[in-house]
């Protein structure tokens, strides 16, 4: 870096944002989530993992998870997490028409009109192989010639019920047109549009940001600390885990099955000063372009926490600080979840447009996110970290210090 300016600074390479549609390209809906694991993330491990270093897969779901340190359960493992898992629609019943009605999951139905989408259709006669049909589009009312008045002006909104996918069936028997494509309930629909560098610099937009962009994120975390291979006394996994989007269920099957002492998930979080119409709820003033985003609040470890805040200001790291209540919503609470004795917390990088086609995120944010998780267990394995070491860092509120406005209270001891 010639200019002596971060990577967080700068715009990010082509190869990297290469790496980084190529992940949330692939198709990895909720339960279907091997095409990003096995097909886009578990080679990209194989590529530059040092050969001691192992990956691992599971019975009962397709993560992934990158191994520095193999059987090494006496040493201090951080798990750092992000989910394939996408949300999605699904078909729910072919029309006498040939319409296909489909519901909505999580996104808002009408930010889904007249978008391209993709369908995966497993054949009926092949158990297990599937097609894929492009070219169709979320519909619900046609036009709005056909529209009731108070849907015409805005005064009420399109219900998960009105959603359809157009594929200009015509002639007769459409409903059988459709169903001899082998398209039946439960199969699945996405969004179809890779992610693009935006107009403003360093942002980018497109589709499935969540939660392909704490994947991309574990990836590269896993590649920086292989690069220099010289963890001594971390075990570091860099985890990829499925069925986030549902519940959340497979990071804690994968933190049950691992044990690790602690959990850092990577999560998309919400850039609040451009959101809308949020005044008034007065939420954390997280921004785009700012750097990464670290939950307190909830299980959120405050050692931990410590510890990651401490390594971005020595690294000149741009930092939020975010606020969660009871649930950090993330795959932070895997532990819990697992009834696992870890300490953790959830970074994140603030984003605009979230379950929209158009989601919008800042390389910056990314970036800043990568070097902060690998330069913390950096940090960790540099002290030595042990899980004896937590209890006694817990944060004592009773032996605070006594803080008073400037010229009030000090002279109160003086009588």
């Amino acid at each position: 870096m010639s200019d002596g300016s971060k990577p967080w600074e700068q715009n990010m390479p082509d190869d990297q944002f290469s790496r980084m549609r190529e992940t949330l390209a692939a198709p990895s809906p909720v339960g279907l989530e091997s095409a990003m694991t096995y097909g886009v993330l578990e080679p990209y491990f194989e590529s530059y993992k040092p050969d001691d270093w192992e990956t691992h897969r599971f019975t009962g779901n397709a993560g992934v998870v990158l191994d520095s340190d193999p059987g090494a359960d006496d040493k201090f493992t951080v798990m750092v997490v992000g989910h394939a898992d996408k949300i999605r629609m699904q078909v729910r019943r072919i029309g006498d028409d040939g319409k296909i009605w489909i519901d909505s999951d999580s996104f808002l139905p009408l930010t889904l009109l007249g978008h391209k989408v993709r369908l995966f259709s497993e054949d009926p006669d092949e158990p297990g192989s599937y097609r894929t049909i492009r070219g169709g589009t979320v519909e619900a009312i046609g036009a709005i010639h056909f529209a009731d008045r108070e849907l015409a002006t805005g005064d009420k909104g399109i219900t998960s019920e009105q959603l359809y996918i157009e594929l200009g069936i015509h002639g007769d028997n459409k409903k059988e047109q459709v169903e001899q494509l082998g398209i039946r309930p439960g199969d699945t629909v996405l969004l179809d549009r890779e992610i693009e560098r935006s107009f403003s610099p360093n942002t980018f937009q497109g589709a499935y940001l969540d939660n392909g962009l704490g994947c991309f994120v574990t990836s590269e975390v896993g590649r920086q600390l292989a690069e220099t291979d010289d963890l001594e006394d971390v075990r570091a996994l860099m985890t990829i885990a499925t069925h986030e989007e549902i519940g959340r269920f497979g990071s804690r099957v994968l933190a049950g099955e691992l044990e690790p002492d602690a959990i850092i998930a990577v999560d998309v979080n919400h850039d609040y000063v451009a959101a809308p119409n949020l005044g008034g709820e007065r939420p954390p003033t997280l921004e785009m372009g700012e750097g990464f985003t670290m939950s307190v609040g909830s299980i959120v470890s405050e050692p931990l926490n410590r510890v990651v805040e401490e390594t971005a200001n020595a690294e000149e790291i741009p930092m939020q600080r975010d606020v969660v209540g009871r649930d950090t919503g993330t795959d932070g609470m895997a532990g819990v979840f697992a009834a696992i004795d870890a300490a953790a917390t959830s970074i994140g990088f603030p984003i605009r447009n979230m379950h929209t086609i158009s989601e919008l995120g800042h390389t910056g944010d990314v970036r800043a996110a990568i070097h902060a998780i690998t330069e913390t267990i950096r940090e960790l394995d540099e002290r030595g970290a042990t899980p004896d070491d937590w209890p006694p860092s817990q944060p004592r509120l009773d032996q605070a210090s006594p803080l008073t406005h400037q010229g009030f209270g000090d002279d109160e001891d003086d009588d």
